[in-house]
């Protein structure tokens, strides 16, 4: 099992999305499921980009900051 971080670039907005799954397939599937069950109206969706995977082992985790997007590294 992974941690996936997920940015979602919707209308030059990045939205963070973090999910855990077995496959990279599995996961991006997941990031659509998510953004459904978060926005009433699903947003635009102009890109998903991998950002980060990581396995799960006790201690793993990300820091999701502001500054440190897609659209300005």
């Amino acid at each position: 099992m992974y941690l996936y971080r997920f940015e979602v670039i919707s209308q030059s907005e990045v939205i963070p999305v973090v999910v855990a799954a077995s496959t990279d397939e599995q996961a991006f599937q997941l990031v659509e499921v998510e953004l459904e069950k978060y926005f009433l109206k699903q947003p635009d969706v102009d890109e998903i980009s991998l950002y980060e995977k990581k396995k799960i082992r006790s201690g793993n985790g990300f820091v999701l900051y502001d500054r440190e997007t897609i659209l300005n590294t």
